[in-house]
């Protein structure tokens, strides 16, 4: 099996992983925010976010990053100054911020504070989504 084919399917196990926790978490904070004058479902709701996000998130981005730079390493840096590859990265970068994003409401919500409704979490959902659309179709037709 060549080293390409290898860290190409460890990149995308680790994307799915990745995506599965950037589209749950976010729901996971709906249920919270509709629950914060019940202490025993918030205290519930604490360890699914922090679990999701720190066992199965955090590394997952990092593996993701890690082994899309091997993958770039392999076929070559001078791939950088394709466009679909920039266009991809952007994304990238973008899903790693609301990544971060997401770590900074968890953080809120684990001293108790929100002040955001519902229906923002809802939509804030729907960001990854959006981007994992555009990602799959840059990568598959590298339209530039």
């Amino acid at each position: 099996m060549s080293s390409y084919l290898l860290f190409k399917s460890l990149h995308l196990i680790a994307v799915i992983s990745w995506m599965a926790g950037l589209l749950y978490l976010p729901r996971i904070f709906v249920y919270h925010s509709e629950n914060m004058e019940i202490k025993e479902i918030c205290d519930v709701f604490k360890t699914m976010e922090r679990k999701l996000y720190y066992y199965i998130m955090l590394p997952a981005m990092t593996l993701s990053w890690l082994f899309g730079l091997i993958l770039i390493s392999i076929i070559g840096f001078e791939t950088l100054t394709s466009k679909w590859l920039q266009i991809k990265l952007i994304l990238v970068i973008i899903l790693t911020l609301y990544h971060f994003y997401l770590g900074i409401i968890l953080s809120k919500f684990k001293n108790d504070i929100s002040n955001k409704t519902p229906k923002f979490y809802r939509w804030l959902n729907e960001v990854p989504t959006i981007i994992l659309i555009f990602v799959v179709f840059v990568v598959i037709f590298k339209p530039i």
